[in-house]
């Protein structure tokens, strides 16, 4: 393929199949490359996003996160600051755990990659941390969220930057417990995708509820597969079991289908719904419409309208600029993913000592988009886990962010240390799984 260039503080070689999903549209190609040219690079990253499909999305939105990281590293190189020059790799492992693992190992061996990165299914990530254990590469998950990654599973090579299902779910939990002081419900259902993270993501919420002392009696836990088309007997099921809330861990085109099929029943009438970790995304609030329905309890991992700092307006801005749309949450994970490796660098002195690396990822401080003032999010040093805030809230009338009608307001704001797992709750699931128990679910291959 011929390969294009273009300048962005720098000149920044890029194949054509970046460029066309950059701009939305069909990718001609699988592989993308971005960065420095091979000759130039501190450190090749292998990263692994999909392409095509329900989650395709991520992918897209991913690259362009890539992209900022790189322009700002280009721009505070020619400032003179010590910014190290990455090139980064990527290809979809198509939600194929056997075919991701072969990727990354081709990073490994044919482009020399000392970083991984990236992940959307958790059940992938697993089978590529494995890899990055044994091959000892350090690995920056940017989207993945099963808590199992870095508790039951975590060793020193894994590091995620993201919110995982524990911090999503704590937030949820604090939510419910406020909302039940108001409301005095007490039937909650669960659905979430047949996998590791829908199971890990049931597991945090009563884990989580359970810490809070809050009384509810579960009716229904539901577990359609991935990308199932039809949720109709789920809906009905929900429905028969009249819960006062429902919790769901669907994500992607899986939770915008869920939603459109439900507001053709009853549905929205007789319960609320609450997605902690990926409801409140920017496709989702374009897939609403003009109408919120009714009783939706919404969060994610980054939102375009939280926190109004100048960082969080500036990143927000740069992605549209570049794309022409708004970013789904995808793209500041791809973003952090990329400075953290960049700052491990530029505090290991090189990316040639792997000890040196991980000891600078080990409580590295990351000023975040996502960040509310005063917090800078960090990296826990036990599991490996970023230290995040999060916000849950409520749908709106918001047309800032154009197509889409809707975005979250109404915030409750849980601080970071607040959502952080307990040492304690860490060692009872790490010791059940060296005892030769599973504190949760093992992973779908």
């Amino acid at each position: 393929m011929e390969m294009l260039k273009r300048p962005v503080s720098g000149c920044i070689t890029i194949i054509a199949a970046t460029l066309v999903l950059l701009a939305g549209k069909p990718a001609q190609a699988e592989r993308f490359e971005l960065g420095a040219a091979p000759t130039e690079a501190d450190a090749v990253v292998g990263c692994l996003y999909p392409m095509t499909g329900r989650s395709a999305t991520y992918g897209r939105d991913s690259i362009a996160g890539i992209q900022i990281a790189l322009d700002d590293l280009a721009a505070e190189a020619a400032s003179g600051l010590p910014a190290p020059k990455l090139r980064v790799i990527a290809d979809d492992p198509r939600s194929k755990a056997s075919y991701a693992v072969r990727l990354a190992q081709d990073f490994i061996t044919n482009d020399k990659a000392r970083f991984f990165c990236g992940i959307v299914s958790s059940g992938v990530a697993h089978a590529v941390s494995d890899l990055a254990l044994r091959e000892k590469i350090i690995m920056v998950g940017t989207d993945h969220a099963s808590s199992r990654l870095s508790i039951e599973a975590g060793h020193k090579y894994y590091f995620r930057v993201t919110n995982d299902s524990w911090t999503s779910m704590a937030a949820g939990a604090r939510y419910l417990r406020d909302l039940q002081k108001e409301t005095g419900w007490r039937k909650l259902a669960f659905i979430g995708p047949d996998y590791d993270y829908g199971h890990v993501s049931w597991t945090d919420l009563q884990l989580a509820l359970d810490e809070l002392d809050v009384e509810y009696e579960t009716v229904s836990d539901l577990w359609p597969k991935l990308y199932e088309p039809d949720y109709s007997i789920y809906i009905n099921a929900l429905q028969s079991a009249k819960p006062d809330i429902v919790v769901t861990a669907l994500w992607g085109g899986d939770f915008i289908a869920f939603i459109k099929q439900a507001s053709t029943t009853r549905f929205f009438e007789t319960t609320r719904l609450a997605n902690f970790d990926t409801g409140a995304n920017y496709d989702v609030m374009m897939a609403l419409g003009d109408q919120p329905y009714p009783g939706l309890i919404l969060s994610a991992r980054h939102h375009n309208n939280w926190p109004e700092t100048g960082r969080n307006k500036r990143f927000v801005t740069q992605f549209h600029e570049m794309t022409g749309r708004y970013p789904t949450y995808a793209a500041e994970g791809a973003y952090t993913g990329i400075m953290a490796i960049a700052r491990a660098i530029e505090k290991a002195g090189s990316a040639d000592n792997d000890e040196a690396l991980i000891k600078s990822l080990e409580g590295l401080q990351l000023a975040l988009p996502e960040d509310p003032p005063g917090f800078a999010s960090y990296i826990d040093p036990d599991t490996h886990q970023i230290v995040q805030a999060q916000a849950v809230g409520t749908v709106v009338h918001n047309e800032d962010f154009p197509p889409s009608k809707l975005m979250v307001g109404n915030w409750a704001i849980y601080d970071a240390e607040d959502l952080k797992p307990s040492q304690e709750m860490v060692k009872r699931r790490r010791d059940a799984v060296a005892g030769g128990s599973e504190a949760v679910p093992p992973p779908t291959p």
